[in-house]
């Protein structure tokens, strides 16, 4: 599980997102980090037992930095307040798709999937959804799915239809996403609770399916 002292920190970074107090409080953020490899590395083989391939990763490769890329962004803000974690093939910086785990107090969840692929990659992702549209539908629709994800799928659609596919395609509202992602909101309490590992391998398990699916697009796509 996660320690209640992550989110005590996050908070506390929230209220003083300043390089001068991250600085006070570094070893106490190293500490932290530490921890929250180990959870990860502990995901990983959990993920081990149903997704051998995405499981060919460490936490190190999988872990997002803290520091946030304010090159181009009006938030000058230094720093992230979350843990993330992108677990795959190639760790975050890879294109499988993958589990994500985000601790952040308040805004905590589980998603998966690949967010916002490559032009080329994201006509793949489509094409074997046109394809495979029978069998890209039972996996949304097993019960398992449902539970924890719902109907709908995580991202924004565009308002027309892709270019190349037929506009009279009866599941075309399936070919609008622009990522193929997955998400479920958890309360902060599941990430401490004891029932942590239980709840992420139940959600992780039912997206494995998909993500499988997304892979298999994309296996010899140049990327």
């Amino acid at each position: 599980m996660i320690s209640k002292e992550t989110f005590q920190f996050l908070k506390e970074l929230k209220l003083n997102n300043t390089k001068e107090w991250f600085d006070e409080n570094r070893n106490t953020y190293a500490g932290l980090r530490i921890k929250f490899e180990q959870f990860v590395n502990l995901l990983i083989g959990e993920i081990g037992l149903f997704d051998k391939e995405s499981a060919q990763t460490t936490a190190k490769a999988s872990i997002f930095r803290i520091n946030r890329d304010i090159r181009f962004s009006n938030d000058k803000q230094p720093y992230k307040t979350n843990f993330g974690a992108f677990i795959a093939k190639g760790g975050r910086k890879g294109v499988n798709a993958g589990y994500y785990i985000h601790i952040e107090p308040g805004s905590c969840f589980l998603a998966g999937g690949i967010y916002m692929p490559s032009g080329t990659m994201l006509k793949a992702l489509r094409t074997e959804i046109f394809d495979n549209i029978d069998e890209f539908k039972s996996i949304l629709e097993e019960p398992a799915f449902l539970k924890h994800f719902g109907t709908e799928l995580w991202g924004e659609k565009l308002k027309t239809a892709p270019k190349g596919f037929p506009k009279d395609f009866p599941e075309m509202e399936y070919l609008k996403y622009k990522s193929y992602t997955l998400a479920k909101n958890e309360p902060d309490s599941i990430y401490t609770g004891v029932g942590c590992i239980d709840e992420i391998r139940q959600v992780f398990r039912a997206m494995a399916p998909f993500n499988a699916f997304l892979n298999r697009a994309v296996e010899n796509v140049d990327r």
